[in-house]
């Protein structure tokens, strides 16, 4: 089991000063039980950057990505809201929840968002929930809402590899990013954002760490299936990590601790840069098996002399 939440360090703006500002549009906890993967496109070329320089983005990509940290946490129902009040423009309830990394993707030319809301809100302000679940969208056209209202809940329709809310900002009709309004960002923290309460934005971190008798498929992890509570004394033991927003450079440092001291500890080093990875390591059950008691792992998540993020998880040996 997982025992406590990743530990981010990162720089934060000051919310705005003004009228209009967004509260956060998931039921969720950043950095515990979702986390932000991808932030907009501010590179005006065929390049990608976001407004940290960093690699959290694709090219093109016009909001902010609040994922979800596995298929399990999606299906078990996780509230889109209202980031701000307004009056809902446009609806969309209709479209498959399917990833289009899966063998059976369906068509979504011009539907990318999928399942969705539009609500415009004073002075030009609107925003935009994309790839919400089939069927849950609970306003309708013209409807009045409040920051905080449910709008539906977080699905895999439209453009999607992976479970999330994204959220369009736009101000007459331009995109604008929520994070740094006003351009001021210079590969850093910008002056002020559009969020009501502060947010931090890790330039990467770790979504899940666990436990397994096994080197486990990538897609078991993404799909929330693994992760072990309970080993056996002859079963191999294994750590393993699920990170985002990884650099080239980047280490993983894995450690399994057990009754009798330090079981095994390896730091890999990572060499390309990637939205979505995972690592492993372990060691097979020496002669006679391994002692029984609890088992404690520990992920670091570090770029250069800074620590981006830390896990730890146990399990127990019987």
């Amino acid at each position: 089991m997982r025992l406590c939440t990743a530990v981010i360090l990162s720089l934060a703006a000051t919310p705005v000063a003004g009228e209009f500002s967004l509260e956060l549009p998931i039921d969720c906890i950043l950095d515990d039980t979702c986390h932000i993967q991808q932030f907009v496109d501010r590179d005006p070329t065929s390049g990608a950057s976001d407004f940290q320089c960093g690699s959290l983005t694709y090219d093109g990509h016009k909001g902010t990505d609040f994922a979800l940290p596995s298929l399990a946490a999606q299906a078990e129902g996780v509230a889109v809201l209202a980031a701000a009040p307004g009056r809902v423009v446009g609806v969309r309830n209709d479209m498959l929840d399917a990833l289009q990394n899966g063998p059976d993707a369906p068509d979504i030319t011009d539907r990318e968002c999928g399942n969705g809301v539009v609500i415009r809100h004073d002075d030009g302000w609107e925003t935009q929930y994309c790839h919400m679940a089939q069927g849950s969208v609970t306003v309708i056209q013209n409807q009045i809402v409040a920051a905080g209202d449910t709008l539906g809940m977080v699905g895999l329709s439209g453009q999607t590899q992976f479970p999330h809310l994204h959220l369009s900002v736009r101000k007459n009709g331009d995109v604008v990013d929520p994070f740094d309004p006003d351009n001021s960002a210079r590969c850093g923290p910008a002056t002020q954002t559009l969020w009501a309460q502060t947010i931090e934005t890790p330039a990467g971190g770790l979504i899940t760490s666990g436990f397994s008798a096994s080197v486990p498929e990538f897609a078991a992890i993404k799909a929330g299936a693994v992760g072990a509570t309970e080993l056996a004394a002859q079963d191999p033991i294994v750590i393993w990590t699920y990170a985002f927003g990884s650099k080239p450079g980047d280490t993983l440092t894995l450690s399994i601790t057990g009754p009798e001291g330090e079981v095994i500890r390896e730091t890999v080093i990572l060499d390309r840069t990637q939205a979505q990875l995972f690592r492993a390591i372990g060691r097979r059950a020496p002669v006679g098996g391994w002692p029984a008691g609890d088992y404690e792992g520990q992920v670091l998540h570090e770029r250069g002399e800074t620590l981006l993020d830390t896990q730890s998880t146990s399990v127990v040996v019987r």
